[in-house]
């Protein structure tokens, strides 16, 4: 391909072999440029070259010309979530559960790497991630259009054999909360921060979201003193008269779980993973009272806990209930039948200091049991779970009087937390004898007009 050099090499002129026309090129500022002359003849293409470059220059000069797109020579934001879930996991080995880890994992690639992928680490920036936010929004409407679609459709076919969800209610589904984007976002921080570490990244961005306003005092779902009554009566009655004899040890087990919980304030994962050899009955020094002693394993490490002197009760009862094997459903087959038959049965066993306290979790006679007192939710609409007996021993220990710092050290967790979740909306955290505290009227004063009757 014949090539010829002008203005000092600033340009070039060139003919490609399947065009009669000569072709000028130059660079500036980085970007290369081309255009036909529309010449076949060879000092005609130069002199329309050196026209067409002149002017190339002073629009640039002017500042006309569009800026060159840098090369990217810097890490992508998939680089640098491939070296975070490296790092992450071998780090906090044994420090963090692997629920925990995928979760982060599960972030990534569903929602952050599809949007953030290709992008280098300095574009991330305050825009970039308001733009991930609504892009999520988007995301999950496009997925309930779709589902509701895929619903409409089976409906269609099976007619009244369809059992699924309504279409119309799928199209309602809600869209990402606010705390599952917050948890998108401290997965995208960490990866940013892993960049920070390998010199990829100088600052960490403004991750914030935009027009944040203070957020609404909310509780917990929890009993009151009241509702806690009616639950474990509830499940009291149930346990004495559960309507098949198999049903009656699990019956028992989840009405002294309730009480368990309503007693210590322990975390569900907690109570689960405790031994009998884990817990004690001592006397407390200053009551005088039998309480139980607890070391507790759990979310936050190697704990201890006293619990209520209600709780010493369950606890015996748990030491003194056999364990009753087999559990679970009765056979239903022929086959089953004649299985069961065939084995021996086991002699009743006292638990072990090894053996769990709950081995089960009985989630949905947990349920059954809320749902029999009617108190799935709470006046709020929030859904009670077990959890909800450790917000219910917190809130009802400061009702009573207790002191707030040995609640937060006592149920492993910070002043901090129970202060936003618990004291900000109980009435007897509120003292009336200071608010309704005033100064001593001078003689002759009037009363204000509070204090004036009607």
């Amino acid at each position: 391909m014949p090539s010829h050099e002008i203005l000092g090499g600033k340009a070039q002129v060139y003919k490609r072999d399947r065009s009669p026309y000569w072709q000028c090129s130059a660079s500036i500022d980085g970007r290369q440029y081309r255009t036909s002359t529309k010449r076949d003849n060879l000092p005609q293409a130069e002199e329309f070259a050196e026209d067409w470059y002149l002017e190339l220059r002073g629009k640039w000069r002017a500042g006309l010309l569009e800026a060159a797109p840098k090369k990217k020579d810097e890490k992508s934001f998939r680089e640098a979530a491939d070296q975070f879930l490296k790092e992450y996991e071998v780090i906090t080995e044994h420090q963090r559960s692997p629920a925990w880890v995928k979760g982060h994992r599960l972030r990534l690639d569903l929602h952050l790497l599809p949007f953030f992928r290709d992008m280098g680490l300095s574009e991330i920036n305050a825009g970039t991630v308001q733009q991930y936010r609504l892009w999520r929004v988007e995301q999950s409407k496009k997925r309930a259009e779709a589902a509701a679609e895929r619903a409409a459709r089976k409906k269609a076919e099976l007619g009244k054999k369809y059992k699924g969800r309504d279409p119309d209610e799928i199209r309602k589904a809600k869209p990402p909360s606010r705390s599952t984007l917050h948890d998108e976002v401290v997965t995208l921080r960490l990866a940013l921060k892993t960049a920070i570490r390998h010199k990829w990244l100088e600052h960490l961005p403004d991750l914030s979201p935009p027009y944040k306003t203070q957020g609404k005092i909310v509780h917990r779902p929890w009993f009151t003193l009241e509702e806690y009554k009616k639950l474990y009566k509830t499940s009291g009655d149930y346990a004495r008269d559960p309507g098949q004899e198999r049903y009656h040890w699990d019956a028992e087990q989840v009405h002294d779980y309730i009480l368990f919980l309503g007693n210590t304030g322990l975390r569900p994962d907690e109570a689960l993973n405790l031994q009998f050899r884990d817990v004690k009955m001592v006397k407390d020094e200053d009551s005088g009272q039998l309480i139980l002693e607890i070391e507790v394993r759990g979310k936050r490490g190697v704990g201890f806990c006293k619990s209520m002197p209600g709780g010493v009760k369950v606890f015996q009862r748990l030491l003194n209930r056999p364990k009753w094997e087999p559990q679970g459903r009765a056979p239903r087959t022929k086959k089953e039948r004649e299985a069961a038959a065939a084995l021996e049965p086991k002699a009743p066993r006292l638990p072990q200091p090894t053996d769990l306290l709950f081995p089960g979790e009985h989630k949905r006679l947990f349920n059954g049991i809320l749902a029999r007192a009617g108190l799935k939710y709470d006046r709020d609409g929030n859904r009670r779970t077990a959890y909800s007996l450790r917000h219910t021993y917190i809130c009802l220990r400061l009702m009573d009087g207790a002191d707030i710092y040995q609640i937060a050290k006592n149920c492993r967790t910070s002043v901090e937390m129970i202060q936003k979740f618990y004291a900000a909306h109980l009435k007897n955290t509120l003292d009336a004898s200071n608010i309704n505290k005033r100064k001593p009227r001078k003689r002759g004063e009037k009363a204000p007009p509070q204090e004036r009757a009607e």
